[in-house]
Formats: structure tokens, sequence, C-alpha cells
């Protein structure tokens, strides 16, 4: 597998920041035959060498759960097939407008969206962890949402490696 080829298919596991798969190929972290723990381990190792303010631009890049992009039909494929899967795409007004409230909260509390890992979670689960980790300072949920994006790119590099692009 080439440079190239390495990024794009695992370019998009940390949303929209081609540059850690880039990292991770650049800095020698990717051997062959790939594997998912092996590939998630190098590109986890260059999130982690960032900068705080690098690793907030990737949280920065996540959309907001059941948020204004959802609606507009303007995530990523990945993003759209999560948020689905946990059934955010079927919320009634009243958990929608729930779910708007926390967004605009969370935003204006720690200036990055709620990121979690909805595989294996369903709407309530998501509101319930969303209402807690609100109340957290910033220095806590910036360690919770970086392990969540971490998360959610362990199943993306973990569906792509087997051939699961949903």
């Amino acid at each position: 597998m080439t440079r190239e080829e390495f990024v794009d298919r695992f370019g998009d596991v940390f949303e929209h920041s081609p540059w850690i798969a880039e990292r991770a190929w650049d800095h020698d972290r990717i051997s062959e035959p790939l594997t998912s723990t092996g590939v998630h381990e190098a590109m986890c190792a260059e999130f982690r060498a960032a900068s705080r303010r690098a690793r907030t631009e990737v949280l920065r890049a996540h959309p907001d759960l059941a948020g204004r992009l959802a609606l507009a039909n303007q995530l990523t494929a990945s993003s759209k097939a999560e948020q689905a899967g946990a059934g955010l795409d079927r919320l009634t007004p009243d958990e929608h407008a729930r779910f708007t409230e926390l967004n605009d909260r969370y935003m204006e509390t720690f200036g990055f969206p709620f990121i979690i890992a909805v595989r294996g979670h369903d709407k309530h689960s998501i509101l319930e962890a969303f209402e807690d980790r609100v109340t957290h300072t910033l220095d806590e949920e910036f360690e919770v949402a970086c392990a969540q994006v971490e998360r959610i790119a362990d199943f993306r590099i973990t569906d792509l490696v087997n051939g699961d692009t949903a």
C-alpha cells in the first residue's frame, strides 16, 4: 500500500483530519499486513502527540449529535450511519429539542461538540451521558472527548480493515 492509498483509505477515521493518517505513515508507524489494532495504535499515537490546539480542532471537526448537519443531510457517511444506528435520525420533536439545547450548552461551555462513540448506545443512553458530561470541567471533558474520538476511530478502522464501510 502506498502513502496515498493509506491516506485515501484511513484519512477520515478521525473526522476530517487526514493529517493523522499522513503523520502515521510518515513516521513509519504503519506495517503490513495491516491490522485494525496496528493502524489504530499508530493513528492514536499521532493524535496524542499533537498539540492540544490540533486535538481541539479534531474535536471541532465532529458534528453535533442530531444537529444541524444531520438535518441538512451534510454528515459524512460514517457519521450518518453511526447516528442512525443509535436512532438519532428518529427523534421525537421533544427529544430533538433536548439534543439541541444540550448541544448548544455543551458547545458554549467547552468550545467543541459533544462526542460519544454511539455504537452500542441508543438515544436514551446518549442523552444520559450528555447530561452527565456537560457538568465536567474543561480539562475533564477534553480528555473524555479525546478518548471518545479514539474509540470512534477504532470502530471505523476495524470496519475498513474488515471491509465493512457502512
